[in-house]
């Protein structure tokens, strides 16, 4: 089951949600308002064993690679 990370343009609040069948949510489960944006998501990755810590994820906006803040626009 795929697990996709969104954000609400309006109210600003983050949530995962699962997609079935291509159909993302409609609403966001804070302030029922339907401006969402799916985000880019980070994941951690095991070696041996040992945990080893994902790199900062890209900026919720613009997609800035160097992580949020980066793009000093958002």
């Amino acid at each position: 089951m795929p697990i996709f990370e969104y954000r609400c343009d309006h109210c600003g609040h983050r949530f995962e949600a699962i997609v079935l069948n291509g159909k993302p949510p409609e609403l966001c489960p804070a302030c029922d308002h339907p401006d969402l944006r799916k985000q880019i998501s980070t994941f951690a990755a095991h070696a041996g064993g040992a945990p080893v810590a994902a790199a900062p994820g890209a900026c919720g906006s613009c997609g800035d690679p160097r992580g949020p803040g980066s793009c000093r626009m958002h």
